[in-house]
């Protein structure tokens, strides 16, 4: 075995005693959890504990907390995680604060699980469905970069360098701005897809959502794909996206959630019902679903 793998298996090696509470993880039992493993979550939630971390923060980085916190106006994100969320691997900063690829990796598999579950749930006896193919039109790092993160405002605050030469970074400084530039990149995304753009941003937004998930639990998490994600995805005409058959069902369940400007903070207050009784048939509904898929 080569020692890459064991380094792997080191790392996600469970504890042989009780894991310490960490000031990001709050105990909760979301009644709608993705489909991670033990090791998974381990692994998510001893990264952002770790020393490095707690002291990555300073009075400069409020900005990192203040955007996360006026996009999701419910939630109220620690400095330590939102300075996190908004890092990227190619920053300077990633290499002694650490940066968003873990929570990337969490964000990725919530999103495809509440995904999947909705679309079993939906198109349930209504035919064959390839849930891969269907997953990778709606859910692919460059499609969430072009839709969902201008919507949050990401690339104001997200630490990241473009794969472009530090010279020609430094002569597009000095020049003047160029509307027909503007016009054209906005005419031709694919240009800035091929720098990488929408794949940086599409990571953070998948950050995002690890971090809600880790952080607030699955309840948030599940109601932020709802309200904030999948309506943005639905693009009728277009072969990306989520197919036109499930639009209805998608903005019907994200008016019964609250609508886009949703209280997310509603499941962490213990004196609230935690769901309406139509949103207690939708969660059992997922659950027979995700039994019959063997999810």
């Amino acid at each position: 075995m080569s020692r890459h793998p064991r380094a792997i298996k080191s790392l996600l090696r469970p504890s042989q005693g009780p894991l310490k509470t960490s000031a990001l993880v709050p105990t909760r039992t979301p009644p709608v959890q993705a489909n991670l493993s033990t090791r998974q979550a381990k692994w998510i939630s001893e990264d952002l504990s770790s020393p490095r971390t707690v002291s990555a923060v300073s009075d400069d980085d409020a900005h990192f907390t203040a955007h996360l916190n006026s996009v999701f106006r419910s939630l109220e994100f620690p400095p330590e995680l939102a300075k996190r969320i908004l890092t990227h691997g190619s920053h300077r900063a990633a290499a002694i604060y650490g940066h968003n690829g873990r929570l990337g990796f969490i964000g990725r598999r919530v999103l495809e699980s509440y995904y999947l579950l909705f679309v079993h749930e939906t198109a349930h006896g209504h035919g064959h469905h390839d849930y891969e193919r269907l997953a990778s039109r709606a859910l692919n790092t460059y499609f969430l970069g072009e839709h969902i993160a201008p919507r949050w405002s990401l690339g104001r605050v997200l630490l990241w360098v473009p794969t472009v030469p530090k010279e020609t970074l430094r002569a597009a400084q000095t020049q003047k701005p160029d509307s027909e530039l503007d016009e054209a990149l906005a005419a031709s995304p694919g240009v800035a897809k091929s720098v990488g753009l929408y794949k940086v941003m599409g990571e953070v937004v998948q950050a995002v959502v690890g971090g809600v998930y880790h952080q607030f639990g699955g309840s948030v998490a599940h109601q932020l794909f709802h309200t904030r994600i999948l309506p943005h995805l639905l693009l009728p005409g277009r072969l990306s996206g989520v197919p036109e058959e499930f639009h209805e069902t998608a903005l019907r369940i994200c008016e019964r959630m609250g609508g886009p400007e949703s209280d997310l903070r509603r499941h962490l207050n213990p004196n609230t019902p935690e769901h309406t009784e139509d949103e207690h048939v939708h969660v059992s509904a997922k659950r027979r679903a995700a039994s019959a898929a063997g999810i």
